[in-house]
């Protein structure tokens, strides 16, 4: 099938699926208000088969130390899948699931799908890395730019991590993890009964993001828009936490979103 944008409906939600620019969720409009932030940089997309920056753009895989494109330098920065095209295996008015080869610069071979299902009050998000040849380490992660402002007040966050990972000058995880501080930021949390942070329009609409995975970023330092990014693990994971995709084992993750009009 083609890579042309996809919309889904349900009630008077309508979702956009651009498979060919990156698998990203190009846009959520629920009562005709565009939740995501449009314009450069936009929407929804996947990080696979990295989340947030690898230090140096440099991995451990087994025995072989592997060089990413430094596309944030000094780091390499949310992996590859975002800049590719992606194929549309299959869709219906609410539900589309998406697929793309992992390819160069990415050393070993594997396939990532998306699978995108939209209610009238939720969207879930469900995403896996399978592999039927060689092992390595991956990630994967939702990066969405919510819009601050609806047209009334600016957004609010509300989350109660357990703890924050102490980011250091390199904007890297030290390893040290510490009481949650106040924003702004551009900061890994860790939640281990799952991610579920709120965002809340006031007047306006609530929506909640949820994941079962106990990682997430949060970064709201530019006026426009606030991200929180469900993943697998945290920045530079591949080298600090990594997780092996195996031929037996694939790495699946999945967040909801959930809203309701306030």
């Amino acid at each position: 099938m083609s890579n042309e944008d996809i919309t889904l409906t349900a009630g008077d939600v309508e979702v956009t699926v651009s498979p060919g620019n990156g698998g990203r969720i190009a846009g959520l409009r629920t009562g005709g208000v565009e939740l995501l932030r449009q314009g450069e940089r936009y929407g929804c997309f996947p990080m696979v088969p990295w989340c947030g920056r690898i230090r140096d753009g440099r991995f451990l895989d087994g025995g072989t130390v592997r060089q990413m494109p430094l596309n944030s330098p000094p780091h390499a920065i949310h992996g590859t899948a975002r800049d590719a095209a992606w194929r549309t295996a299959r869709v219906s008015e609410n539900e589309a699931v998406i697929t793309y080869r992992l390819v160069e610069p990415w050393p070993h071979p594997g396939q990532v799908t998306q699978v995108v299902t939209l209610a009238d009050d939720s969207l879930t998000l469900t995403m896996s890395v399978e592999t039927y040849e060689d092992s390595f380490p991956a990630q994967i992660g939702w990066h969405p730019w919510f819009n601050r402002n609806l047209g009334g007040e600016d957004v609010q966050l509300d989350f109660e991590p357990a703890w924050q990972e102490e980011r250091g000058d390199d904007q890297l995880p030290t390893g040290n993890r510490i009481e949650p501080r106040p924003g702004p930021w551009d900061d890994c949390f860790g939640m281990p009964g799952g991610v579920d942070v709120t965002l809340t329009w006031p007047g306006q609409l609530e929506l909640k993001v949820a994941s079962r995975q106990e990682w997430v970023v949060v970064y709201d330092e530019q006026s426009e828009a606030v991200c929180v990014e469900p993943q697998t693990g945290p920045p530079n994971g591949l080298n600090t936490l990594p997780r092996l995709v195996t031929p037996l084992d694939p790495l699946e993750a999945t967040t909801t979103w959930s809203w309701r009009r306030i």
